[in-house]
């Protein structure tokens, strides 16, 4: 069956001007809401953003610190290793003895009556 279309005429009095304007008061104030809650959800969606944006940055950022960190631990184990070295070095180096060997190998000095050969590093082709 087909719906019966209802059509009521429409009175133009001094009330449905007042109905009309609360009426379009309504859907301004509707409509000022929406922009309101769309404005405040951009507002907040760039917060957010940014946020994000800025954290992920501060993640790369101390991931590149803890790196450099862990190089500079490594290299100054190695320093303090080498400190060691010399610190050993400086204490053979007060002794005369040992500078004196150091002397007699490196540029053949010798004692009184003592001769020094020099033996090739290398072994002979034949």
């Amino acid at each position: 069956m087909p719906e019966k279309k209802k059509s009521v005429a429409r009175l133009d009095s001094n009330y449905m001007q007042k109905y009309d304007a609360y009426i379009e008061r309504q859907k301004r104030k509707k409509q000022r809401l929406v922009r309101r809650l769309v404005l405040f959800s951009v507002i907040v969606a760039l917060a957010i953003g940014t946020m994000v944006t800025y954290h992920y940055k501060q993640r790369s950022l101390h991931a590149e610190k803890l790196e450099e960190y862990k190089a500079l631990e490594e290299q100054l184990a190695k320093l303090k290793e080498n400190e060691e070295e010399y610190k050993e070095e400086i204490q053979l180096l007060n002794d005369e003895e040992y500078i004196l060997d150091i002397a007699r190998t490196n540029y053949f000095l010798s004692k009184k009556g003592e001769l020094i050969f020099k033996i090739p590093e290398e072994d002979p082709s034949y």
